[in-house]
């Protein structure tokens, strides 16, 4: 409703007029911290973007009751290594993790049965603390090939007693002296401080 001509406006109520901005400049990506190329780095540590990655917590809590863990394992250290190698397939395919990229995941590392002894005996110290240290979780999904990512979790359930095929069981490139890998065991009198030549 319109004010009547003879009833006194303070300052603070009339109306003020419209403050337009500026059409802005162009903009182009020349700061020293911008990334000039759209496509991301990749390669170890580098991590995997996807959308959502988090939906995939609440996917790899799904497995616990179902997981078959070794003596002296964590099904903590169990489902955070596995949900990182789920949320790398996820990122692979550009979506969010769904519950078939988790199964890939255990299923790959052995914890729904059926696992070789060879490969429980790789993945116990493999994935000790992983629930604790993003390290080592990023550790672990970048030793999944490409390849094995792609599969369905039949696939990797089929070969998985050739699975020294479809993970990487190298030490990790880059590991301070007297420093071990994740899974990779430091030989006597190696560790720091010691006197061994």
């Amino acid at each position: 409703m319109t004010q009547p001509d003879y009833v006194p406006i303070g300052v603070a109520d009339r109306v003020r007029p419209v403050e337009r901005l500026p059409v802005p400049l162009a903009w182009k990506a020349d700061r020293p911290a911008d990334e000039a190329n759209p496509v991301p780095a990749r390669g170890r540590r580098f991590g995997w973007v996807g959308p959502d990655s988090g939906y995939g917590l609440k996917l790899a809590a799904r497995f616990a009751e179902r997981l078959q863990p070794a003596d002296g394992e964590s099904r903590d250290d169990a489902t955070a290594g596995c949900f990182a190698v789920g949320s790398r397939r996820a990122a692979l395919f550009g979506r969010a993790p769904v519950i078939y990229d988790m199964e890939l995941a255990f299923t790959l590392c052995g914890y729904l049965g059926g696992a070789p002894a060879e490969l429980v005996a790789f993945r116990v110290p493999l994935f000790r603390g992983a629930s604790h240290h993003y390290e080592i979780q990023r550790d672990i999904a970048d030793r999944v090939h490409e390849e094995t990512l792609r599969m369905s979790p039949a696939e990797v359930r089929a070969k998985l007693d050739d699975w020294r095929n479809l993970i990487d069981t190298a030490a990790v490139a880059g590991s301070a002296p007297g420093e071990s890998a994740p899974g990779e065991s430091v030989p006597a009198g190696s560790a720091p401080g010691s006197d061994a030549p």
